[in-house]
């Protein structure tokens, strides 16, 4: 029965995801804010809620490695999606292109999830109430990251040519209120979903480090996918590279978010040692992600990008690692 739930549930959510990319694209055109920040700020926020939600719902049920691995493990995902979609669309070239709009946000990306490895490896035993002083600072910078991409993306849009809204365009309030019902049928599908993938993953005998870094990971990550893939289909590269950049960027939000609800302590500090290996994998890919989209290496073995070749081994490589480990 959880299987049949479960199957269930991810079909909803891969049209639920859908829906997301095509009203979010219509809010890049009609505000004029630019696709690369609607990636980065509404799509990669609301297609993150999953990761949240569950990360929050972990931390109810007394599981925090369960937490720390759905978050840090959808960062090694995310940019497994992005040499996937690499090799999907091969012939456009789609994400190359348009990659250099987005070294600030990768750079940016880098930054956050280094100082959430460091905050990891610091261990520093300091709280404002019952909140580390590293979560906060992580939610702070964060914050900072976003209007800094957000003042980058208004420069590049001043200096192009403005572009005519097509007179076939839903207006800005269908927009929103599309973008808002498909993101609300995220928050109340996905931790069904994610229930049903414990109750598997349960049946397995796994520990909470591996599953929550595969199983529940790779659930909470097919809003990404999906929305990934459908803004690419409709001309929104723009928006596709954000949505997977931005997600990587919200999750390490959300573990400094995940510590306001975590009443018992520093988030950072309960969380299993063996994470830190996890993170530093999520930022290892995150480069290689960054380095392969600038670098422009037009080298293939058979009909796969070098670098895209690379990522995925790369992260096959480090979940037998850890599974190893675990």
């Amino acid at each position: 029965m959880a299987w049949v739930v479960f199957i269930f549930t991810a079909v909803l959510i891969v049209l639920a995801a859908t829906q997301l990319a095509k009203y979010g694209d219509i809010i890049a055109i009609r505000t004029k804010m630019g696709g690369m920040f609607i990636g980065l700020l509404l799509l990669a926020g609301a297609t993150s809620l999953p990761e949240a939600l569950t990360s929050i719902s972990s931390l109810q049920q007394n599981t925090p490695n369960l937490a720390a691995g759905n978050l840090l493990g959808s960062n090694t995902f995310n940019m497994f999606l992005l040499a996937i979609i690499d090799i999907s669309f091969r012939n456009q070239r789609i994400l190359r292109t348009a990659a250099l709009k987005h070294a600030v946000t990768g750079s940016l990306t880098v930054f956050l999830i280094g100082l959430v490895v460091f905050f990891m490896i610091a261990d520093i035993d300091i709280k404002i109430g019952f909140v580390g002083l590293d979560s906060l600072i992580i939610i702070a910078v964060y914050i900072l990251a976003v209007k800094l991409i957000h003042k980058d993306s208004q420069r590049s849009t001043i200096s192009t040519e403005t572009v005519e809204v097509p007179a076939n365009t839903p207006t800005l309030l269908r927009g929103i209120i599309g973008f808002l019902l498909a993101a609300a049928a995220l928050i109340v599908i996905t931790p069904v979903m994610v229930k049903n993938a414990n109750i598997i993953a349960e049946s397995t005998g796994l520990g909470t480090t591996f599953i929550g870094t595969t199983l529940v990971a790779l659930v909470t990550s097919l809003p990404e996918l999906v929305t990934t893939i459908a803004a690419i289909k409709i001309g929104a590269a723009d928006m596709a590279i954000g949505n997977l950049f931005g997600s990587n960027m919200f999750n390490m939000f959300a573990m400094g978010l995940t510590d306001v609800f975590y009443t018992q302590g520093r988030f950072l500090e309960v969380i299993d040692p063996s994470f830190l290996l996890i993170g530093l994998v999520g930022l290892l890919l995150t480069c290689m992600g960054l380095i392969g989209n600038l670098i422009k290496l037009e080298k293939r073995i058979w009909f796969v990008e070098i670098d895209a070749l690379a990522i995925i081994l790369f992260y096959f490589a480090s979940l037998w690692l850890l599974y190893v480990r675990s």
